[in-house]
């Protein structure tokens, strides 16, 4: 049985312990039923991996030994920052999920004109920290030490206006834009609209702040597909596909 990689939000020291956060302790001594001895690797989530070993395997407290330390190596050259329309339900989660399995750098959920989800206060917070366990997740499984940050929510034209990335690209279906051949760039801004898309005025503030048209052929895909597809042109162009 291959080990199983466990995010933790803590500092990794050879030889020091760590304590499982609550939900990984479940899913370590519920679930896997592993108990002491068994082996593990933890990642912090700032590019640092760990080989260790279960030393407490209790229903209320489950600690790891590090026993190595050695840098991830699953990150991709090209930088891309995903500016996603926010979707309901689990569209949403698949949209952050695949975005982290393809190697997305950060991730900022949009608030857009056709969009038909609005989150305020506490709402927005509990879905924030939802979506932040669900790119935690995502790196667990595709191997993956360092988590990409799921921004909390923006309006467009906030977002538009502190891109800074040398490509900067907008989905628009009918439109002739393709990907250049050009030099692989360092970073990627990608924009993604919701269900009914992107308005016409929206549109023209994305090219107004440096964004090309993209299309992704003659058919028109979800919103939680659309970015699995473009993200992985990007990644077989000038990352690591």
């Amino acid at each position: 049985m291959k080990a199983p990689r466990i995010h933790v939000a803590a500092a990794l020291d050879a030889g020091g312990d760590v304590v499982l956060p609550e939900g990984a302790a479940r899913h370590v001594a519920r679930v896997l039923r592993l108990g002491e001895g068994a082996l593990l690797v933890l990642f912090d989530g700032a590019g640092v991996e760990a080989e260790a070993v279960l030393v407490e395997a209790g229903r209320k407290r489950v600690v790891a030994r590090v026993e190595a330390l050695y840098q991830g190596r699953s990150e991709s050259p090209l930088a891309v920052h995903l500016g996603q329309a926010i979707s309901k339900g689990d569209r949403m989660d698949y949209a952050i999920q695949k975005a982290v399995e393809l190697g997305v750098t950060a991730i900022t959920p949009l608030y857009t004109e056709h969009g038909d989800v609005r989150l305020k206060g506490d709402r927005e917070t509990r879905k924030l920290a939802h979506w932040q366990a669900v790119a935690a997740s995502a790196c667990e499984q595709c191997g993956r030490a360092t988590l990409p940050p799921v921004h909390p929510p923006l309006a467009l034209a906030d977002w538009l206006a502190g891109r800074e990335e040398a490509l900067r690209l907008v989905l628009h279906p009918g439109t002739p834009g393709a990907l250049d051949r050009q030099a692989a760039p360092p970073s990627a801004a990608l924009l993604i609209g919701p269900e009914g898309g992107l308005s016409p005025g929206e549109v023209e503030t994305a090219t107004a702040a440096g964004f090309a048209p993209l299309s992704l052929g003659p058919r028109i895909l979800r919103t939680e597909t659309a970015p699995v597809v473009a993200l992985t042109l990007l990644q077989d162009r000038f990352g690591d596909l």
